[in-house]
């Protein structure tokens, strides 16, 4: 993406009670600043796609709270830090976002852009889907009487049925607002390859362990990606029925 998809979606404001900064003031350079509004705008694009998906269902969404930080939080799930990166709290339905990832994604995963970050707020905001839905609720009833084997595989299905429900968002907000650029799709498989367990795995101890994956490899996660940007429907990010993650 050239750097306009804050201008494309709209200009966003922070003055709204969705959104919640911790830790003021972060550190007001501009970069950051811009940051800030960008995450802001992609949020409030995501509701407007998920209102309309969730009204075509006849069924009414509630907007997440968005919690930005740098180091450390807290939450109604425990507290957060920089190392676990962005997180969905399904407790006090908040997405948290630790702006050093951002940098992390750019310098340490070598996955910059906008839209790559993009992808990272909209796959949040799927786990916010999930939970209102009632997925994320079977999905933890279903882990309490798992072994362990079985369980992280339930956890990789949840992650991949986000990262297909971030799909969905592109689809919807380029279907709406022509939001897509020559490389934005390569940004955000490239956000989504780099955070894969196998590739984390194999730069962190030298070795692969899928028995031990809790959100899927890289290739799984691009390909649920397209999946749901290709399809744009919520049917076929089913998950939990798929033959082959």
């Amino acid at each position: 993406m050239s750097g306009n998809l804050t201008q494309i979606l709209g200009v966003g404001s922070l003055s709204n009670d969705t959104t919640q900064v911790i830790n003021q003031p972060l550190k007001q350079s501009a970069a950051e600043k811009e940051m800030v509004e960008f995450i802001s705008v992609v949020l409030a694009d995501t509701e407007d796609t998920w209102k309309q998906l969730f009204q075509a269902k006849g069924k009414h969404y509630q907007e997440p709270k968005l919690v930005l930080f740098r180091t450390k939080v807290k939450s109604a799930c425990g507290f957060g830090s920089a190392q676990m990166g962005p997180f969905y709290c399904p407790a006090d339905k908040k997405v948290y976002i630790d702006l050093s990832f951002y940098d992390d994604l750019k310098d340490r995963y070598k996955a910059p852009g906008d839209f790559a970050q993009a992808y990272v707020i909209a796959h949040e905001i799927g786990h916010h889907v999930q939970n209102l839905l009632g997925t994320s609720t079977k999905v933890h009833k279903a882990k309490q009487s798992s072994n362990k084997v079985k369980a992280n595989q339930l956890s990789v299905m949840l992650e991949l049925q986000a990262d297909c429900y971030a799909g969905i968002w592109a689809n919807q907000a380029n279907r709406s607002r022509q939001i897509l650029e020559t490389g934005d799709i390569e940004e955000a498989l490239m956000a989504a390859s780099a955070i894969g367990d196998d590739r984390l795995q194999k730069q962190s101890q030298g070795y692969v362990n899928p028995d031990s994956f809790t959100h899927g490899s890289s290739e799984q996660r691009v390909r649920w990606f397209k999946t749901g940007l290709n399809k744009g429907t919520m049917g076929d990010c089913n998950t939990f029925s798929s033959q082959a993650l």
